[in-house]
């Protein structure tokens, strides 16, 4: 999975772009594209003429959270990351500790056995307060495969309402400052039922603007709205996603079948959005109206049944993410890719550069030939 690469830590992009100078909006992004491992260079705003009418971008409608929040165990300061709401009405957490540059680290696989939890046998029961009266009880590991995330139960207040007054967004120490939550929002975020929504921002769709989507459609280009909100990333250890709530209405479905029926492509707006329709995608390819919990990890062994194509960010080199990238386009397009990237100092992480991978060959011929189960 991992690609030998090293990211040099000054292409990470530590602001969004509209701030790098004046005048300049979101979409002020560089786009690399890879047709097979054929590589170009280009403005994101040339999106419009690198598609075609009658293509089709599935796009997440989940809405970014200010899942950030100070709180306390005892008498250390800690920041709890909110991910992912449960069934049961618990929360999954993680909790992270304070660096003194506004950012946080891990705890580190020795927390369970340092203090403050020491005292308490574990983090089992550990309570942890926070703003507004709210007591968080940490009660079990999210998964057998690590302690990174936590199921607590929230006691005193809803908890959506306790992140609108005292939370912000989820941030990392590449990026220079606070931002407001409103630079977190792509410009296909709607407001979900109760106070639901992504813990981190569905980032690839963040440089476009009502401009660019205004344009696209005006050349033919559809759009398939669907919903998948997105827990707490791992950046540190770059984990495999945890299950995440999604939604594919109907009208979506109906869409996505239609132009996969006729000579359009399926681009994928981000590995969020290719998770929600593979997960609503039978073998057969057919794609059906469904909602609830996807446990999915696309991979190249697994394949992709529905897309052609994604507009992502770029990734770290271990990051999990670059396991459905090669299911879309092939480890050697992707490892062509990164290097083009390297050479041409794009910029990383949720505030940077872009990559469209469109297919090198004609849509749905050999998606599900050799590569799907």
């Amino acid at each position: 999975m991992t690609l030998a690469v090293q990211v040099p830590e000054e292409l990470s992009a530590r602001v969004p772009a509209e701030q790098r100078g004046p005048g300049l909006d979101r979409d002020a992004v560089r786009l690399l594209v890879s047709r097979g491992t054929d590589v170009s260079h280009h403005a994101f705003t040339e999106l419009p003429r690198l598609l075609r009418a009658g293509d089709l971008l599935v796009v997440n409608t989940s809405p970014t959270l200010a899942a950030a929040v100070d709180g306390r165990i005892g008498h250390a300061r800690v920041v709890v990351h909110f991910s992912t709401r449960g069934d049961d009405g618990r929360w999954a957490v993680e909790l992270r500790e304070p660096d003194g540059r506004g950012t946080t680290r891990p705890l580190g696989p020795g927390w369970t056995r340092s203090a403050p939890w020491k005292d308490a046998g574990g983090p089992t029961g550990t309570q942890v307060r926070l703003p507004g009266g709210v007591r968080l009880v940490l009660e079990e590991p999210l998964s057998t495969r690590s302690e990174r995330l936590w199921w607590a139960r929230a006691v005193g207040a809803g908890v959506p309402g306790m992140l609108r007054e005292h939370g912000r967004p989820i941030r990392y120490s590449y990026t220079e400052r606070d931002q407001p939550l409103s630079v977190y929002q792509t410009v296909f975020a709607l407001p979900a039922a109760g106070g639901a929504g992504s813990a981190e921002m569905p980032s690839a769709a963040r440089p476009f603007t009502a401009r660019l989507v205004a344009e696209l459609v005006s050349r033919g280009v559809q759009f398939a709205p669907v919903t998948l909100h997105t827990g707490v990333a791992s950046p540190e250890a770059h984990e495999p996603p945890y299950p995440e709530r999604f939604s594919v209405p109907e009208a979506s479905a109906r869409l996505i079948n239609a132009v996969r029926a006729g000579d359009g492509r399926v681009v994928a707006v981000g590995t969020t959005a290719v998770r929600a329709v593979e997960s609503a995608a039978g073998a057969d390819g057919v794609v059906r109206a469904r909602e609830g919990w996807t446990d999915l990890v696309v991979t190249p062994e697994r394949g992709v049944r529905v897309v052609d194509g994604l507009v992502t960010g770029l990734h770290e080199p271990e990051a999990s993410h670059l396991l459905m990238l090669r299911a879309v386009a092939g480890r050697e397009a992707v490892d062509r890719a990164y290097e083009e990237a390297l050479r041409g100092r794009y910029l990383w992480h949720e505030f940077g550069d872009v990559h469209l991978i469109l297919p090198g060959q004609a849509p749905h011929t050999q998606h599900c030939a050799s590569n799907c189960w």
